[in-house]
């Protein structure tokens, strides 16, 4: 790989994972048009940028990302004269609700964790299964088509519960399946919950922090378990900062870009285009090329 192909996949990478299109199916279209073989480094390569996408929610957001809720402040005369059973779990409660945020987000993790520890083999063969990939493409593609009609009726409480945090967890194990797309998944998911678009958009890009950094971490540490491989990522340091910034870049305008688009006109251009891209990825696959990832 070269810095030119380094900075194209980056630039897909960023402009994908957040939108609800499938990165996974992008990246195999990408390096299919550049002709880019699917070597060991190739796919460290893919996963180890996601650590720049996953940066862009971190510093668009980070007025929410790092604010702590104000807790009430109890005199220390009431706390004392609590029985001891009510005071635990006051002080307890006090503790929830100061990290509330995280808490929610750790409660939307817990499925994809779980189911991801025990089939991350079976998951990952499925991701080499490009025609799953495509397949899948079309299929949430139609799907998308009405979403808008299925799924937009917003409740007047947009508030974050753990119930809706939980059922949009569940969700994201869809996404498990190739060219489903995380995002897709997640903001339907939220949807599903009755939060408007724009509150379920941003509740995925949330969610994708942890869960994204994550399995990529899970990856990269595989990867550097074996001395060969992390001789390779070092060799190639060059490339690996210069995607992550790219990726950065390109993901913190595709955010903005899909916040507005998505508020505005809902999901079915997005539908359309995964139904197209899918298409595209059927059509080479009969034809013979070798679309490996």
């Amino acid at each position: 790989m070269n810095i030119f192909e380094a900075i194209v996949i980056a630039i897909v990478e960023g402009l994908t994972e957040f939108l609800p299109v499938s990165s996974t199916g992008h990246m195999i279209i990408t390096q299919a048009l550049l002709g880019i073989e699917s070597s060991p480094f190739v796919k460290a390569f893919t996963v180890i940028i996601q650590f720049g996408a996953i940066l862009s929610v971190v510093i668009l957001y980070w007025k929410r990302f790092f604010r702590l809720n104000q807790i009430k402040v109890y005199d220390e005369n009431i706390l004392a004269g609590m029985p001891a059973g009510k005071r635990v779990w006051t002080l307890l409660s006090r503790l929830l609700y100061k990290f509330d945020f995280y808490w929610k987000l750790f409660i939307a993790v817990i499925p994809a964790g779980v189911i991801g520890l025990f089939l991350g083999d079976y998951i990952d063969t499925l991701l080499e299964n490009v025609t799953v990939v495509a397949v899948m493409l079309v299929v949430g593609g139609v799907f998308m088509l009405f979403v808008d009609k299925w799924f937009n009726k917003p409740s007047q409480d947009q508030s974050m519960s753990c119930q809706r945090a939980l059922k949009i967890g569940f969700y994201q194990c869809i996404a498990m399946i190739p060219g489903i797309s995380r995002s897709m998944a997640t903001i339907v998911g939220g949807m599903g919950t009755r939060l408007s678009r724009k509150n379920a958009a941003e509740f995925s890009f949330f969610l994708a922090v942890p869960t994204m950094a994550a399995a990529a971490g899970y990856k990269l540490f595989q990867l550097l378990k074996d001395p060969v491989n992390s001789e390779m990522l070092t060799d190639n340091l060059i490339l690996l900062v210069v995607g992550n910034v790219v990726a950065f870049v390109v993901a913190v305008f595709a955010i903005k870009f899909f916040i507005d688009f998505l508020t505005r006109y809902g999901f079915k251009a997005f539908g359309v285009y995964r139904i197209i891209v899918g298409s595209l990825l059927l059509m080479l696959i009969f034809s013979g090329v070798d679309l490996s990832m």
